[in-house]
């Protein structure tokens, strides 16, 4: 089959780089892609929020499926234009994307199909984020309503600064603190049909410890030795699939990947957001240790033939993100990499990359996904810092805490 990828960063390379080792994927594109998918893929120059440009490539190169990575495109409609255009697309419509477009509508499905999650309000001005402040008290959790790549959420006990970041949101959701891990579960959806991935773990903070401002992640890791056997099957049974089942009933069928971020609370996995994608960074290691073809689950996704479970290599998978100088303020760009070549055990996901001629130079805050993998979790986490140690960009840095 031909495939297109739609996206640019550390998902989309990941996505790439899984496809172009499946024997079914004969041809690989990806728009706009970046300088590691350039390897694997042939990129175009098309602007990914433009539902019209991206159909009209997925037909002048005759692809089969179209896979939207990025969570922007997919409000945005480019998925109904690809569909439209009699093309398969791997990815929620723009109205069912919503799940993770506004975390409002997210909350109204929730509550609707009794998915277990925090309480919450959503707030459209000042006086209503303080009495919802108020309501739930310390740690203040307050999550921009609408996209915000990743970072619009802040949890905080300063009273004044959950204000703040509600007045420059303008319209906010705000919750009780849910106590207890944080885990990722990606559910691959068809429409009816829903099957699970392996459980992964982000590390969303800057800074070892878990200090720091909120970023997209600094790394992940896969398999969870230390979560409940029973986990994955509670959470498809009490979220899962009573979340696509409302969303159908709504005349939302959802075809792509669920994101599901789980609080492991003292009273059972409650749900802390949903995304309409794969999440960055743990694409990076569960597709590492995916064995099942990753072209024919995403085709059977978009055609709503979705079959049997993904099959999973033994092992374990840790990525390191290394980040720009600054990130995850206003990073710094334009600066020289060097030393990404892979080892036996490791190997480097682009992420904020731009070519330069012959030179990789930094081009974004999240800049390199270094994926070491292994017998086990300590041998996968001795590779990817091993890697990650060799590589030179000025003024970057990386947590050295990953799956500690």
């Amino acid at each position: 089959m031909r495939v297109l990828v739609i996206g640019s960063g550390g998902r989309e390379h990941a996505l790439c780089r899984s496809l172009k080792l499946d024997p079914q994927v004969s041809e690989l594109h990806c728009a706009p892609g970046n300088p590691g998918i350039e390897q694997v893929a042939t990129v175009h120059a098309v602007d990914p929020l433009d539902p019209a440009q991206v159909a009209d490539l997925a037909t002048r190169l005759r692809v089969d499926l179209v896979v939207v990575g990025p969570e922007a495109p997919l409000v945005a409609g480019v998925s109904d234009a690809v569909r439209e255009a009699g093309v398969a697309c791997f990815g929620p419509s723009s109205e069912a994307a919503m799940i993770e477009g506004s975390k409002a509508f997210a909350k109204e499905i929730m509550q609707a199909a009794d998915v277990p999650t925090a309480r919450s309000r959503t707030c459209e001005n000042e006086e209503q984020a303080a009495a919802a402040l108020d309501e739930f008290g310390p740690p203040y959790v307050v999550k921009d309503d609408g996209l915000a790549a990743g970072k619009g959420v802040v949890v905080t006990d300063d009273r004044q600064q959950a204000l703040d970041h509600a007045r420059s949101c303008g319209r906010v959701v705000i919750e009780e603190f849910l106590d207890g891990p944080e885990v990722s579960l990606f559910a691959l959806c068809d429409g009816s049909t829903a099957v699970p991935l392996q459980v992964a773990q982000d590390f969303k903070r800057a800074l070892d410890g878990d200090h720091g401002p909120n970023t997209g992640g600094m790394g992940a890791y896969t398999p969870l030795p230390w979560a409940p056997d029973e986990l994955t099957d509670q959470v498809m049974r009490e979220v899962v699939h009573p979340t696509i089942a409302e969303l159908s009933r709504r005349g939302l069928p959802y075809q792509g990947v669920l994101y599901v971020g789980l609080a492991l609370t003292s009273k059972g996995p409650k749900v802390v957001e949903f995304n309409a994608r794969f999440g960055d960074p743990e694409t990076q290691v569960l597709l590492d240790r995916l064995e099942t073809p990753l072209g024919g689950l995403l085709m059977a996704c978009a055609t709503g033939e979705l079959g049997l479970d993904p099959v999973f290599k033994d092992g374990s998978a840790v990525t390191v993100v290394i980040a720009a100088e600054n990130y995850p303020g206003t990073p710094v760009k334009g600066d020289v990499i060097t030393g990404i070549e892979p080892s036996d055990n490791a190997y480097v996901i682009h992420a904020g990359t731009r070519r330069e001629g012959d030179t990789i130079v930094s081009n974004g805050g999240r800049v390199l996904s270094v994926v070491g993998h292994g017998p086990d979790r300590q041998s996968a986490r001795r590779h990817a810092y091993d890697l990650a140690g060799r590589i030179t960009l000025r003024g970057s840095h990386y947590r050295t805490d990953i799956a500690l």
